[in-house]
This record gives C-alpha cells, structure tokens and sequence, in this order.
C-alpha cells in the first residue's frame, strides 16, 4: 500500500515537473473553454427556463412581465452579464513617534552601625556617605513610518450566473484569458449581486458586487523574470534577520 502510494506521488511529481518544463519552452497554454466552476454547488439544481405567458384578452401586456418589451437581464443560472471593473484607489498614511525618558536616583548613608568614620579612613578621599548610592537610566524612542499607495484598474468582463440563493440573490463568476507571445494575461470575478442593481443594458459595477473578488494578474516569461527566485522568496520568509 506504501508502496502504490509513493508511486503515485513520484509519477504526479514528475508530471508536474513535465508541464512546468513545457510551459518554460513553449509558453503558457491558455485554460480550457468550461462553465465555471469553482463557486457552484456541488448539488446543483438548474432552473427550466420560463414558460411564455400569454398576453391577457384585449391587451398586450403579459401577467408578471417586468417591462413592456422583452428583459434581457440576467436572472436565470447560466445567463451572461456584463461587468464593469473601474477602480482608482488611492491611500497615505503616515505615522511619526517620539519617546523619551530620563531617571536619576541617589542615596546617601549618615549612619552605618558608627563604621562611617572607619570607612572614611580606608578610603581616603574617596568615601562620601552623603552620595553612597547613585543611579541613573535614560531611554529615547524614535519611529517613522509611510504608507503610499495608487491602484488603477479599468476593464469590462462578461460573468455567468452560477447559483441563484434563496432571497434571490445572483452568484457570479467570469474569467478571461489573453494571449500575447509568450505572456498571458488573466482576469477573473466573482460575487454576489442583486437582480434589481442589474442595469437595462444587462451589466453591473464591480461597487454594487457583494464579497466581490477581483484578481487581474498573468504568467509567463516576463512575470517569471519579474519575480524572486523561489530559494530567495523562502530564506526571506523564514530568516530570523
């Protein structure tokens, strides 16, 4: 048993290391087209799409119907919206500490069981039972710190519904991949919105996402010459210096 366990580590290690190779000569390889899957349930109940409702005698309003014409906003588990990433943060904060503290403590002994003069004697000129104890501390603290901070992000991804929840919230999820030579580029989004915040044009700012998590990034050959080497990120992390 040990040993089909091993085996199998030592086979998913060497395929590991294979497509990392791979991936080093040839360049990333861009995902597989698939519904997202990563925020569904794992007992995931599709909705029927809704039956035409015909329009009432006389007139040409349907019962139920949300507007005059068709609404083409997403409500349903695996329609398409459109959302709109702009974000322009800004942040500085800084702090600047200061402490500082003196101590100065002396004693003195007038009677010491009569030996004070007998101690004068052996210690001529160098014996005061005025200033026989003395102490004295000093202590200074001096900290500084800055924080400067500008992010801007403006882009425009198309989201699937993946789960609706029991108050008629919408679970989104959208992940987009560019290609360019040996660089890839990714987006992805996810989080919960309300179908009123769904504008008439079927899409939805990334303010009105609840739990929104946004992640913009890529790999490649620039971004794998951009970051530490993984022997420098360890000792880094790890070192007590």
């Amino acid at each position: 048993m040990r040993l089909s366990i091993l085996t199998l580590a030592l086979v998913s290690a060497s395929l590991g290391a294979c497509s990392t190779v791979v991936e080093t000569v040839k360049g990333p390889d861009l995902a597989p087209i698939g519904y997202p899957a990563q925020l569904i349930p794992v007992t995931q109940a599709y909705q029927a799409p809704p039956q035409p409702r015909s329009a009432s005698a006389n007139s040409l309003w349907r019962t139920g119907a949300r507007a005059f014409f068709g609404d083409q906003r997403a409500r349903h588990i695996g329609d398409i919206l459109t959302v709109s990433i702009d974000i322009d943060d800004q942040a500085q904060t800084s702090n600047t500490t200061s402490r500082s503290r003196s101590n100065d403590i002396s004693g003195g002994v007038s009677n010491f069981f009569g030996l004070e003069n007998s101690l004068g004697r052996a210690f001529p000129g160098g014996f005061d039972a005025q200033n026989l104890v003395g102490l004295e501390g000093a202590s200074n603290a001096n900290g500084t710190g800055s924080v400067s901070r500008s992010e801007r992000v403006n882009l425009t991804i198309a989201a699937v519904v993946t789960d609706i929840l029991s108050n008629g919230n919408l679970v989104i999820q959208g992940r987009q991949e560019v290609r360019t030579n040996r660089e890839l580029r990714e987006l992805t989004v996810a989080g919960i919105v309300r179908p009123e915040d769904i504008s008439s044009a079927n899409t939805i700012a990334h303010t009105q996402i609840a739990e929104a998590r946004i992640s913009y990034g890529g790999r490649g050959d620039i971004s794998r010459v951009q970051a530490a080497p993984a022997a420098q990120s360890l000792v880094e992390r790890f070192s007590p210096f």
